[in-house]
């Protein structure tokens, strides 16, 4: 997955506030097949390796319901290794009973669609080999066509169910975004993502490296931005990794430029993007 690691800069954690911790505690590690890397109270990390946190879930300080229509997470997604891989996690989840929300051939990869039990958007795919991509004048060509589940399940052969795989990681953040042009000059301007792909005025993918996206952006619904704080349900930030400091201080000079708020923590950089999202900036290994 060279499209994860140096030189690329790419995705690498999300942060959700949640509910019930216990509740989305035991999706997490039953449903999707994560592993608990440590946890207080009130805090839950997960990994995929047993050393790098994908993805934490907090619980919110306050009883309280999403908010409808709010700018924020589309779905996260989780990249792992092989087609018998996913066909494995399919077999595992239609075993268990809870419900997909959609299952997609999109040329560049085959997805599964899930939402989490606070709503949160989840996919879990894998990568055609990037040979097979297919790019005309710098976009690279993506479907939304049905997947064959058959060949899917066909290619998890008898392997037993043991979890999600050791390799996989956060191949991409989809975020609900209020303005797609002021998003743009934030993605692109900003944080210095290459455009790969636009769906009109509604829809568009960034990338580094040539990946097919590390990040897509969509106004579908008119999403609002919204107050968030610290028990606002859903996305409550991501992060993305640079490959130097250097390269992440040309990022932080670019922020500033477009008049982003940008803040200096004691180990990362965090900006907020137009529509009040929380990215935060890392280099090398997080």
């Amino acid at each position: 997955m060279t499209f994860h690691q140096h030189p690329t800069t790419y995705t690498k954690h999300v942060q959700l506030i949640v509910a019930d911790l216990s509740r989305s505690t035991i999706f997490y590690e039953n449903i999707i097949g994560l592993r608990i890397l440590n946890q207080t109270p009130s805090i839950v990390n997960f990994t995929a390796n047993g050393q790098d946190a994908l993805l934490t879930i907090e619980q919110s300080t306050v009883k309280n319901s999403p908010v409808p229509n709010a700018a924020g997470l589309y779905h996260m997604a989780f990249l792992v290794p092989t087609k018998k891989e996913l066909g494995t996690i399919f077999n595992h989840i239609h075993s268990s009973g809870y419900p997909f929300s959609g299952a997609s051939d999109h040329k560049v990869s085959e997805a599964l669609y899930l939402n989490d039990v606070d709503g949160n958007g989840i996919e879990i795919y894998y990568d055609r080999s990037p040979d097979q991509w297919n790019w005309q004048n710098g976009d690279v060509e993506m479907t939304v066509d049905p997947l064959n589940i058959e060949s899917l399940v066909a290619s998890a052969e008898e392997t037993i169910w043991s979890g999600i795989p050791a390799g996989t990681v956060m191949g991409h953040i989809h975020l609900r975004v209020a303005n797609l042009a002021e998003a743009e000059t934030f993605y692109v301007q900003g944080l210095g993502f290459d455009i790969v792909n636009r769906y009109g005025t509604q829809a568009m993918f960034i990338s580094s490296n040539g990946y097919h996206h590390h990040i897509a952006l969509n106004v579908w619904g008119r999403p609002t931005v919204i107050d968030r704080n610290e028990h606002t349900l859903g996305l409550k930030s991501y992060s993305i990794v640079y490959p130097s400091d250097e390269t992440r201080q040309k990022v932080v000079g670019q922020l500033q430029g477009i008049g982003a708020t940008v803040s200096v923590q004691s180990d990362f950089v965090s900006a907020i993007d137009p529509s009040g999202i929380e990215v935060q900036m890392f280099v090398g290994k997080i």
